[in-house]
């Protein structure tokens, strides 16, 4: 069977997840609890983190990006990343943007100093990267904002993987209350577009053990 090793609220699995669902790919979900490297893990990945993705015939994979790029190519008949080299190098910026740009600025900041420093007994969360995520989720939204009024979805007319990186990053967010939807009209309907997919569902009902989330989190108007 295919085994996904993830973390709760981790974006860089809930990509993957949400990537194995919109194919229609059969897979079992195991909680990984990377900071106890397990040696059976270390031997699949030595880098010691998740997602780590196991194929039916034994391939073992790692990185969200090249998981979700093993899946585009091996699996097509659902295409996530283009049809063609111009679309496939925006919804690849735009994916390096989120994974990249967004985790640095803001996800890090909030749900790594708010939710995860204390869930693993860090210590205190350090006051001015919050304040720095808060301030820097703004120009996120502005620029999903913009995007959305010229295309029907991120990186074009279709639903991609730059959809799924952006969103996997603002439902970890979202879970703690952290997104100003109200004031970001345009993201807030293109993140209840994601919403209502049947493939996000599931990360909605993710529940990190001591921390509820937010009421609207699992409502898709809001």
């Amino acid at each position: 069977m295919r085994t996904l090793y993830h973390l709760w609220l981790h974006p860089f699995s809930r990509k993957v997840r949400i990537a194995l669902t919109e194919k229609k790919l059969d897979f079992d979900l195991q909680i990984e609890k990377i900071w106890e490297r397990r040696t059976e893990f270390l031997t699949m990945n030595p880098a010691g983190d998740v997602p780590v993705l196991t194929e039916p015939d034994g391939t073992i994979l790692s990185n969200s990006n090249v998981i979700c790029e093993y899946l585009d190519e091996v699996y097509p008949a659902v295409n996530l990343l283009g049809k063609d080299p111009v679309q496939r190098a925006e919804t690849r910026r735009l994916v390096g943007w989120f994974d990249v740009k967004f985790n640095r600025e803001v996800s890090d900041n909030l749900v790594g100093e708010k939710l995860m420093k204390n869930f693993l007994n860090l210590g205190e969360p350090h006051g001015p990267s919050i304040r720095a995520g808060h301030a820097n989720i703004h120009y996120h939204l502005d620029y999903i904002g913009f995007l959305t009024e010229k295309r029907n979805w991120l990186a074009g007319d279709d639903f991609s993987l730059a959809d799924i990186a952006a969103a996997s990053h603002l439902s970890a967010v979202d879970y703690i209350g952290d997104v100003p939807w109200e004031e970001h009209q345009a993201a807030r309907e293109w993140y209840a577009r994601v919403k209502s997919r049947p493939s996000f569902k599931p990360l909605l009902e993710d529940r990190i053990p001591g921390f509820t989330p937010v009421e609207h989190y699992e409502d898709v108007d809001f």
